[in-house]
């Protein structure tokens, strides 16, 4: 039996890929661009571009269960090829902001919650994992900590429990490889509620030195986002980060809960990636 991981350059994709290979199972990585994935040995790569479907049929050859990135385009093609090619179970990568109010016309949640459905009308299995922010997000902060700079903040004091992507990727192999999870929809978080100054003061503990945090208006951060997204998403974001100032952010489902061993926690995210906002 063959596992499909699609998204296998990304982060979680890649740790997925390199627990089943340890563990024996056959595993196919695939990307819109094969040539560019690095795998252990023995691991078949695809190609699988989501808007083609005449890359389906040779990616899915073979495959009974599939860990899939949400993407909308092809996705309707995607589930007509995964079940005429006999896939039994997909487990998909999707996020808790499908629980949003008026999911359906936010840009962070109707592009899961699309995916989400079109899934929900097959004739496989599926497992919907719904993290919320992830641990990784702090990466952002890398430039300004480098160079010594004020991280600036429209809502510093709003509360996340960030889930460190490995956890991720320990819950998706149980969901691939056990049968707990199989046909649940679980929203996953770290354990434990911060905000994101408490984060940047992690953060500065990992490091050895003080991150100053500058208060910034919901205007300015406007303006800075804009550099690197789209309007709609701007205000979305910000209006979660809104929200989420009144009190410690829920802790949902993590690997206590689901696994029975600890969840890896920021501090030891923030450890893990310290050279990451050294100095330049």
């Amino acid at each position: 039996m063959t596992i499909l991981i699609t998204g296998a350059r990304g982060k979680v994709g890649r740790a997925i890929t390199g627990r089943l290979h340890s563990a024996g199972l056959t595993v196919r990585a695939a990307s819109a661009a094969p040539a560019e994935l690095t795998v252990p040995a023995g691991v078949e790569v695809a190609e699988l571009v989501l808007d083609r479907p005449e890359t389906f049929p040779s990616a899915l050859h073979g495959v009974r269960q599939v860990f899939l990135y949400p993407e909308p385009a092809g996705i309707h093609d995607l589930v007509k090829a995964a079940e005429a090619a006999g896939v039994e179970h997909v487990v998909l990568l999707s996020s808790s902001s499908v629980l949003g109010p008026d999911a359906e016309n936010d840009p962070l949640a109707s592009h899961s919650l699309k995916v989400e459905r079109a899934l929900a009308d097959s004739a496989f299995a599926r497992t919907f994992l719904r993290p919320d922010a992830f641990a990784s997000n702090a990466l952002g902060w890398a430039h300004p900590i480098g160079r010594s700079l004020p991280v600036q903040l429209a809502y510093p004091d709003a509360h996340i429990a960030p889930i460190h992507p490995e956890d991720i990727a320990d819950i998706a192999v149980e969901a691939l490889t056990g049968t707990s999870l199989t046909g649940r929809s679980v929203t996953l978080t770290g354990p434990e509620s911060l905000t994101f100054r408490e984060q940047l003061a992690v953060l500065a503990d990992a490091i050895g030195r003080e991150i100053p945090v500058e208060h910034i208006t919901r205007a300015e951060a406007e303006r800075q986002m804009a550099r690197h997204m789209p309007a709609p998403m701007i205000s979305s974001l910000l209006d979660l980060w809104e929200a989420a100032l009144h009190g410690p952010a829920a802790v949902a489902d993590t690997t206590e809960t689901l696994l029975g061993r600890p969840a890896r926690t920021f501090r030891q995210w923030a450890r893990e990636h310290a050279d990451a906002f050294a100095r330049h």
